[in-house]
């Protein structure tokens, strides 16, 4: 079964630093874009940063304080997120889209995981 396997988050003061960590588990053929998104309390879902192809993409509210990377060997994916601020608190949740065979593609959502930026 194809899954995904997220880790990290937690509680930090206004400015502090976090890193999240999603893997994906199973057998695929190829993955064709990892992200992150949030969802915070009240609030719809938004696309916080995505990585496919070597590119990268970042909500604007985060762009110079959060980095999105990927290893490829390991079928994982990072948010380093740095500068954190009390409106980034949410729940956020991996996303991915593998490959599963030359014909089949799958969309997955990780468990979410909460960060709690409070002081």
């Amino acid at each position: 079964q194809v899954q995904l396997e997220e880790s990290g988050g937690g509680s930090v003061q206004p400015g502090g630093s976090l890193r999240l960590s999603c893997a994906v588990s199973g057998n695929i053929f190829s993955i064709n874009a990892m992200g992150w998104y949030r969802q915070g309390s009240g609030k719809e879902r938004e696309l916080v940063a995505i990585t496919s192809g070597g590119s990268t993409d970042y909500l604007d509210s985060v762009k110079d304080r959060f980095t999105i990377s990927r290893d490829n060997a390991k079928n994982t994916v990072y948010l380093q997120m740095n500068s954190l601020k009390p409106e980034d608190t949410a729940v956020y949740y991996c996303n991915a889209r593998v490959r599963i065979s030359i014909y089949r593609t799958l969309e997955l959502w990780g468990q979410g995981t909460l960060v709690t930026v409070s002081s």
